[in-house]
């Protein structure tokens, strides 16, 4: 199935073979009393992150229903004091007697962990998780929760607190209607950090689960300011087609061609879907889904649609004579600018961590491949207009592919005839064991003097930086090679690039970026992380990345003074200074590193002891993706609006 074909082979698959879902449905595995006692065992993290997977369980289960055929409209309210409202217009959670526990189904699925519709029976034939094991988690750590069932007949209602319930599940009234409503607090007990959920946050996973469910509408608001009330309705009957084009969107690329390749099939008791298109970019989204669950780490379904995809382009350039004898591309020469989204529907994922990042069913391999070969060749050969366009991009990545083999190679014969292959500026530490040293890439000479002689040699190097870096957003690899401001931070690091990269050859284990505190100092972290995230991002994922907090203001009166890394601090103790005390308060605002001398930087930016650095995470690889895209890419209009858009989250803008 290629172009605009309907998706009724799809959902007819995901449709249980009856309608039947009552109380017999539902089995029950265990109890749920570990889960405040350990809520990350079963959320992730007490913090933000596990916040906002409460809501996630709520909505996956309104999904499943929308798997099943059953449910068609999702709508997620964000009310005052946090207080979450998830309705939908499927099923209803079964609410006869449970034939083992002896109390209502509905009370069974948000009270007993792994109890749900998805254990056996014909609840649900596919589900991205296990119905009714969130619900029940959600309760547990929520201060309170109600749900609101309709069956079609009648009104139903409970109220659980902190998991527990004082009366049963009981008839509110009548309804000729179907649907669940769930309301929920989350317990700040168990959230200490923040009960606050971010709509933005919110709204980018209901979006990607509008997109792979094609047809379905998701309604999100945030009703907590009656005077800045915002709503969304996503829906998007185009699917994951609509979500190829969305990314483009977003990141203001320009694609090359005007349709959005699209693929789907059937074997067995699995489906897939596959959407791709090629843009002007030199990089590559592909982003992979099991059961709308995202396998951040790819899998058996990723892996098989680059192998076809490899394949095919390649048997093209044979058949039509554009390939030279022995010519072949490569994996990434097929992959330049593209972005493609994955998606498989199976009755048993089978996930090789508990994270649900890398799918492992061996079945769904040969599926996607014979999927890619027959349909994907078959798209190429009737659009050649389209096919020529994509082979002469991953020509082209060829091309620039055996350039930076030839600067690699000649960059090695160089570093070979030197006498040494570390960097000339590099001042290096003595320890070799990298569970201690670090290395500090700093801004200007004269920042890196001082950072040189403030250290501590024993595990504390240092790399100073000067003039204008390459943006390698806008170049490929062969041109970073022989780059006299990248190299030698390659060179330092001892982990090569690209494809060549070890990340056990790495020399620190701590890489820490250490620029001004201005305008100029963003430019250079942005560049630079813009340079790992591209060509070392294994850096970052492994968490061997960190930015240096130099302070913004000294406050002194006399021989006494504090160091201030905001605004807010520096009032703080302006104040402190100022409350029953006598002599003159200076405030220095501190522009660049170069103003403070040696012992001043290693008491404030480099001593361990007493020193803040950030560590650069992974959170979201598609997000920082989309925003390294933005920021320095070509196109001005989506960084105008980026800018816009988040101009009032700056802080200590100097200007």
């Amino acid at each position: 199935m290629t172009g605009n074909e309907s998706n009724n082979e799809i959902e007819a698959m995901a449709r249980p073979e009856s309608g039947e879902y009552t109380e017999n449905e539902i089995q029950v595995l265990e109890g749920l009393e570990a889960v405040r006692k350990r809520p990350g065992m079963y959320i992730g993290s007490t913090g933000p992150r596990g916040l906002h997977h409460l809501v996630y369980e709520i909505v996956d289960n309104s999904i499943d229903e929308a798997l099943a055929g059953y449910c068609s409209e999702i709508k997620v309210d964000i009310l005052p004091d946090n207080v979450i409202r998830v309705s939908d217009n499927g099923r209803g959670v079964p609410t006869g007697i449970h034939p083992t526990e002896g109390i209502s189904a509905a009370t069974v699925v948000y009270t007993i962990l792994h109890a749900g519709g998805k254990f056996g029976g014909s609840g649900y034939k596919v589900a991205g998780g296990l119905h009714g094991v969130g619900a029940s988690v959600v309760n547990a750590l929520s201060e309170w929760l109600e749900i609101t069932i309709k069956n079609g007949t009648n009104v139903f209602f409970q109220r659980f607190e902190r998991g527990d319930y004082k009366k049963e599940l009981c008839v509110i009234g009548d309804t000729t209607e179907t649907g669940t409503m769930v309301k929920f607090k989350a317990d700040s007990e168990i959230f200490t950090e923040t009960t606050e959920y971010d709509y933005e946050i919110l709204l980018k996973r209901l979006r990607e689960q509008a997109f792979l469910n094609a047809g379905i509408k998701i309604i999100i608001s945030d009703l907590r300011d009656e005077n800045n009330i915002v709503s969304e309705t996503l829906h998007y009957e185009g699917g994951i087609r609509q979500f190829v084009e969305h990314i483009h969107k977003t990141k203001g690329l320009e694609v090359l061609s005007d349709d959005v390749i699209y693929i789907a099939g059937v074997e067995d008791t699995s489906t897939a879907e596959i959407a791709l298109q090629y843009n002007d970019s030199y990089n590559s989204v592909i982003l992979s889904f099991a059961n709308n669950i995202h396998t951040v780490d790819g899998g058996t379904h990723e892996t098989a649609f680059k192998n076809a995809l490899l394949k095919v382009i390649n048997e093209y350039g044979k058949k039509f004579g554009l390939l030279k004898d022995g010519e072949k591309l490569l994996g990434d020469d097929v992959r330049e600018g593209l972005t493609a989204i994955i998606s498989v529907r199976l009755k048993d994922c089978e996930f090789e961590s508990q994270t649900k990042g890398r799918l492992g069913n061996p079945s769904v391999k040969p599926f996607i491949e014979n999927l890619i070969n027959q349909k994907l060749m078959d798209y190429l050969e009737e659009n050649p207009g389209t096919a020529r366009t994509i082979f002469d991009k991953s020509v082209a990545a060829l091309k620039a592919r055996e350039a930076a083999k030839k600067a690699r190679e000649l960059t090695r014969r160089k570093n070979a005839l030197e006498s040494a292959s570390l960097p000339g500026k590099l001042a290096d530490c003595s320890e070799r064991d990298m569970e201690f040293t670090e290395i500090y890439i700093v801004e200007g000479d004269s920042a890196g003097g001082s950072a040189k002689e403030g250290r501590d040699r024993r595990y504390q190097a240092i790399l100073p930086l000067w003039g204008k870096m390459l943006n390698v957003e806008k170049a490929r690899i062969d041109k970073v090679y022989g780059n006299e401001k990248l190299m030698p931070v390659v060179t330092a690091l001892g982990t090569s690039i690209g494809e060549d990269f070890d990340i056990s050859k790495l020399r620190y284990g701590k890489v820490i970026i250490m620029a001004d505190a201005d305008v100029d100092g963003s430019h250079i972290r942005t560049l630079l992380l813009t340079f790992f995230f591209r060509f070392m991002r294994p850096l970052i994922t492994n968490g061997n990345i960190y930015i240096a907090q130099p302070p913004l203001f000294k406050i002194s009166r006399g021989k006494s003074f504090k160091y201030a890394f905001s605004d807010e601090q520096r009032d703080k103790y302006i104040a402190e200074y100022s409350d029953g005390g006598s002599g003159k308060i200076e405030v220095q605002r501190y522009k660049g590193l170069g103003e403070m001398d040696s012992e001043q930087l290693w008491e404030t930016t480099m001593n361990p002891e007493t020193r803040t650095i950030i560590k650069i995470e992974m959170e979201d690889a598609v997000k920082a993706d989309e925003i390294f895209t933005i920021l320095m890419g070509d196109k001005v209009a989506p960084r105008r609006e980026f800018i816009e858009k988040n101009a009032r989250y700056v802080q200590n803008l100097d200007i």
